[in-house]
């Protein structure tokens, strides 16, 4: 099994980029300050956001650096969040309410960005 990434900056993968393209310009000006507001130099996540909007937009933004093709243990998703934020659980478990993330038993799948929650669908 590869090992985890240890580093806290987020790598763009084709997937996430595509997105980013398919936005028009008030959406990527409003992304890209949700990742500034809530991210820190460090590329930690200061807070979880209160609101949806928000916090689809940090949960699309953290997944992203997660290998789509992969299969990950628990243990591999939680140490991945820690690097980001000491609430791994929530974390984790917005994941999967949110469609980021699948789980059968304690292995978790990336899914595509697609099938998740759109946060530019909300107003």
């Amino acid at each position: 099994m590869r090992e985890l990434k240890q580093s806290r900056q987020v790598e763009k993968t084709e997937e996430s980029e595509y997105r980013i393209e398919g936005l028009n310009e008030a959406d990527r000006r409003f992304r890209d300050s949700v990742i500034r507001n809530f991210i820190d130099r460090e590329g930690r996540l200061k807070s979880i956001p209160a609101q949806l909007k928000k916090k689809l937009i940090i949960l699309e933004h953290l997944v992203s650096g997660l290998d789509a093709e992969r299969n990950y243990e628990e243990s591999e998703i939680n140490a991945y969040i820690r690097l980001y934020h000491d609430d791994y659980a929530t974390l984790r478990r917005e994941w999967i309410v949110q469609g980021f993330m699948s789980r059968d038993q304690e292995i978790y799948v990336r899914n595509p960005l697609l099938a998740a929650r759109r946060w530019e669908e909300l107003s």
